[in-house]
């Protein structure tokens, strides 16, 4: 038995998570009715990465911040201005399919029991009041920016602390992450669960109604994946941006994709870019803050369903309202909640701008959920591995700068 778990842990996890897709896939097709059974693995693989990943951000983000010596450069402000560009980008992506490819909509409903928030103040309003949250409570609720706040602010605290209160910090800090290692090699268990769960319970013929959307949705998100990143990245990097694209898709987007929360992807792309060999002072406060406002499919999501609801109603859009729904979605996606579906409860606020009344665009929400077993997935998928992508990004950029700068002061010195 021994033998058997060293050989099954020396294969790759990549493979290793297809085969539990595969698995999961089979077992949906043949048994649908052990739905309860198999689907609890999916449920168990996701708790688990929930309840460890607030935990985790709040030790290794306060261990990293307490380490930082005064004058080391980190690279937060090249990962938000590539976080913000990014955004920015996808909703700019999505406004120009949706001209290119309009859609209109059968509208649903079944979301009318959710309340959207009222306006762009109320969502930059709620992030602030995220940011002052009592702490047990942000941990126990996953609020992924209180739980920032508190750990830089103890980790500067913490930085005249004894050195034993550091190694304390560190001991607690290694060993979330080996918690971390140990739930993610259960992620093919997991995935076979949420496959199983994903096909057995909704089936894929729901979403043929609505094929032209999802072309223009899913086709968004492979453009900015595929295309528009890797350009961002190669103006960075200058050099071929796809292997490190690919690894953070593979890597980062399989997991989200069946995850479908951001917010469950911290541990997976806290792993990735430890395997990716970069600066832990970086990585341990870009992660958990990507998950929370790098939001390039939240952007695509919100701009491509808000036009499909003015074409649908046939409202006409001139192009400065078209200049301010871009901006519009990508502010709102950063205040979209890391959970499966946060993105489309901001579709209200994105239709309001056309007149749009709320419960036309609560019956859009309700496409939304018909549509989201593939749209949320995709979208977290874009979303988490761009977090990873971009922290890598903006590490190597640093190096090659750095690179130059030691060839000018060597050839100046010759």
């Amino acid at each position: 038995m021994k033998n058997m778990v060293l050989k099954w842990n020396q294969v790759s996890l990549v493979k290793r998570i297809l085969l539990g897709l595969v698995i999961g896939m089979v077992l949906a097709l043949t048994i649908p009715e052990a739905t309860k059974w198999v689907s609890i693995f999916g449920d168990l693989f996701v708790g688990a990465l929930k309840a460890i990943a607030p935990i985790l951000v709040l030790f290794i983000v306060m261990h990293a911040i307490s380490k930082h010596r005064s004058g080391q450069k980190t690279n937060m402000k090249s990962i938000l201005v590539l976080y913000a560009l990014g955004t920015f980008l996808a909703g700019l992506v999505g406004v120009v399919a949706s001209y290119l490819f309009p859609v209109t909509l059968t509208l649903t409903t079944g979301a009318e029991d959710l309340t959207p928030p009222s306006g762009i103040v109320e969502v930059i309003q709620t992030l602030l009041f995220n940011i002052v949250d009592n702490p047990v409570n942000a941990l126990i609720n996953a609020n992924y920016i209180g739980i920032l706040a508190w750990a830089i602010l103890l980790g500067v605290l913490l930085r005249n602390a004894a050195d034993s209160t550091k190694d304390m910090l560190e001991n607690f800090s290694n060993a979330i992450s080996t918690l971390v290692k140990w739930v993610i090699n259960f992620a093919p268990i997991g995935i076979m669960g949420l496959v199983f769960n994903a096909i057995a319970t909704n089936g894929l013929s729901a979403l043929l109604d609505y094929g032209k959307l999802l072309f223009v949705l899913l086709g968004c998100m492979f453009f900015v994946a595929l295309i528009v990143n890797p350009i961002i990245v190669y103006l960075h990097i200058r050099k071929n941006p796809y292997p490190l694209v690919f690894t953070c898709l593979k890597e980062s987007g399989m997991t989200a994709f069946f995850t479908r929360s951001s917010a469950a992807n911290i541990p997976v792309n806290m792993r990735l870019c430890e395997k990716l060999d970069l600066d832990k002072n970086t990585y341990s406060v870009s992660i958990p803050l990507g998950a929370t406002i790098n939001m390039a499919g939240a952007a695509i999501t919100i701009s491509v369903l808000t036009l499909a609801t003015v074409h649908t109603l046939n409202v006409e859009v001139d192009m400065a309202t078209a200049v301010i729904l871009i901006i519009l979605s990508a502010v709102s996606a950063a205040g979209a909640s890391g959970v499966a579906g946060g993105s489309l409860l901001l579709i209200p606020l994105a239709c309001s701008l056309f007149g749009i009344s709320n419960d036309i665009a609560m019956q859009v929400v309700g496409v939304g959920f018909i549509i989201g077993v593939l749209q949320d997935s995709c979208e977290t998928a874009l979303n988490s591995s761009t977090d990873a992508l971009f922290t890598a990004t903006a590490e190597y950029a640093k190096e090659r700068k750095e690179g130059e700068n030691m060839m000018i002061r060597s050839s100046k010195a010759s």
